[in-house]
């Protein structure tokens, strides 16, 4: 498989990525604990009475193994109501962590079989993957979700699929990770094509602050700042999760308000 660039990738058992690159993502970027930004949809650490009415019992994730999954993952544990089944390739991954409302299985999503099988009861499915096949693995989900009856999808993409940059963040971007794109759009192209009740999400490139402070544009709007952590993007995620009205038919572009510039600052 070709080797991801560091921003494409939450599951870094995926594809492996260099030290540079990883100290980049993982340490160069200072912690903040401020208070949460409050935006449309976002919403308190608590669920509200109106998402607790229509919280969805059965969650899949799939790529339950990827650093944003498992924020989302330990979120949702809190809650007995929800039933959440984790799909991964590697088990490792979850380091033993599992919640007592999940239950673990082990497979892949190109797997017909195995991908119906999970599949089967479940009310949304929140898609974590990743990869030089990602359009590949999107058509397998839908189709599965279509087979099982299954209509609420929340699938994580990336910034720039849509070039929908700014200036010299556009540019800078497409010399980056232009390339590695192209399955990524065509992911999202199949998605908003599949008649599903979908959710897109497209992070800015992810630190690993520990905080949650995030804006969000829609597609046909210029995305706005260069970073975002993933505890914010989890946050978006799990708010979208536990009231599945949310943002039905939307392309999320997520980063943390004023990191606009030219590229991240850890670059």
């Amino acid at each position: 498989m070709t080797c991801m660039p560091p921003h494409l990738l939450d599951d870094t058992e995926t594809a492996p990525f260099g030290a540079k690159e990883a100290r980049a993502v993982v340490g160069a970027v200072t912690g903040s604990s401020g208070a949460p930004r409050k935006v449309p949809g976002r919403s308190s650490d608590s669920p509200s009475s109106e998402a607790t009415a229509e919280m969805p019992s059965n969650v899949l994730i799939l790529g339950a193994g990827g650093q944003i999954a498992r924020h989302v993952i330990a979120g949702l544990g809190r809650d007995e109501r929800i039933r959440q089944t984790l799909f991964l390739r590697n088990t490792h991954k979850l380091n033993g962590s599992v919640p007592g409302n999940a239950r673990v299985t082990q497979g892949d999503v190109l797997d017909e079989t195995m991908l119906a099988a999970v599949m089967m009861g479940q009310d949304i499915v929140y898609a974590n993957l990743t990869g030089d096949d990602l359009d590949v693995q999107a058509q397998a989900v839908i189709d599965a979700m279509q087979a099982m009856g299954v209509k609420r999808l929340v699938f994580v993409l990336s910034l720039g699929i849509y070039d929908e940059l700014p200036g010299r963040f556009q540019q800078w971007n497409q010399a980056m990770i232009g390339e590695y794109l192209k399955p990524f759009r065509r992911a999202a192209d199949a998605i908003e094509a599949s008649g599903l009740d979908y959710t897109i999400v497209r992070p800015a490139w992810l630190t690993d602050e520990d905080g949650v402070d995030y804006e969000i544009t829609a597609k046909g709007e210029t995305f706005k700042g260069t970073e975002v952590s993933r505890k914010s993007v989890a946050n978006l995620i799990a708010d979208i999760i536990l009231t599945p009205s949310l943002h039905v038919g939307g392309s999320l572009g997520i980063d943390k308000p004023g990191t606009d510039g030219d590229k991240p600052a850890f670059y």
